[in-house]
């Protein structure tokens, strides 16, 4: 009996299931901060592929700097091709900061069979990003995409009593990007889905030089409004509750280690944590506010 108590005490402190991960673009800072992360967490970031967009100055600056780094400060080995990285993985953080060959290299990646994470953007339009979801069908790969914003201090002002919120952040466009809110607006919408929910019907947005304004009716009631600030602005929120109370985070700094050890039970578990639907949502609900902008503001059904 006592050895069997052991044993079972022995199971229930063994570490986590240790997994060998591949980059796919070294052209962000993310790089870098996932690998350290994952490193303190257990696990190992293992091999890259470089990647990089030559027109477009936020990748082209950085892409070999940061594979330096990886290489250099955590052994990470670099390698030619996407499918070098099949035998080495057990899992893909598909990272380009690009969103534009995000389909590409999700096409060339699901050829290795492992589950993928895919970084904001998921894609660069609505198009990109239904394919992706399709060909990850076809070849029964999991796959999720999530700003790291979605956690951390905006999951803490959930609540089943809400009525509504309005969430604010940084709203940077790139001009290669179509859907322009991909680029950096996604991530303060990440957090009214997060805050709100999937079942957004219509949006109207205005846009400013300085500001984006969107807001989005869902199917039970409720508002949701984004406020996406240029050239760039912090991030906050507030949520409104049934019998006028609220919820409120006036600053919300981004913590990438809530989501990394999303990253890492996802891999684990083949399991996305935001269902595939709500990201193809999201897109959509991006591509609602852009036709309503170019509307004049009038409402605009999502199409999905």
């Amino acid at each position: 009996m006592k050895i069997f108590l052991l044993s079972l005490f022995a199971l229930c402190i063994a570490p986590a299931q240790q997994l060998r991960f591949g980059i796919i673009g070294t052209d962000t800072s993310h790089a870098g901060v996932f690998t350290k992360t994952l490193n303190e967490m257990g696990q190992h970031v293992v091999a890259a592929f470089k990647g990089g967009s030559p027109d477009i100055e936020e990748s082209a600056s950085r892409v070999d700097k940061y594979a330096a780094d990886l290489q250099t400060n955590w052994g990470v080995k670099l390698v030619e091709r996407i499918s070098d990285l099949c035998p080495l993985v057990d899992g893909i953080l598909l990272e380009s900061v690009d969103g534009r060959p995000h389909l590409a290299q999700f096409r060339e990646a699901v050829q290795c069979g492992k589950p993928i994470f895919i970084d904001k953007p998921l894609a660069s339009t609505v198009e990109d990003a239904k394919e992706i979801d399709k060909l990850a069908k076809e070849k029964h790969i999991p796959w999720f995409s999530s700003s790291s914003l979605r956690y951390g201090a905006t999951a803490e002002l959930q609540s089943p009593d809400s009525v509504g919120a309005i969430v604010w952040g940084p709203g940077p466009t790139e001009p290669h990007h179509k859907l322009e809110m991909t680029w950096y607006g996604i991530h303060a919408i990440e957090m009214i889905y997060t805050l709100l929910g999937p079942g957004c019907s219509e949006v109207s947005a205005t846009k400013s030089s300085d500001e984006d304004v969107l807001v989005g009716r869902w199917k039970d009631g409720k508002l949701g409004t984004v406020h996406l600030q240029r050239p760039y602005g912090k991030f906050g929120a507030v949520v409104f509750l049934k019998k006028n109370k609220l919820l409120a985070a006036p600053e919300i700094a981004v913590d990438y280690v809530p989501l990394v050890k999303e990253i890492v039970t996802f891999m684990q578990t083949k399991k996305p944590p935001v269902p595939n639907a709500v990201t193809l949502e999201i897109f959509a609900f991006m591509d609602a506010a852009q036709r309503s902008e170019a509307a004049g503001g009038k409402s605009m059904p999502l199409v999905q």
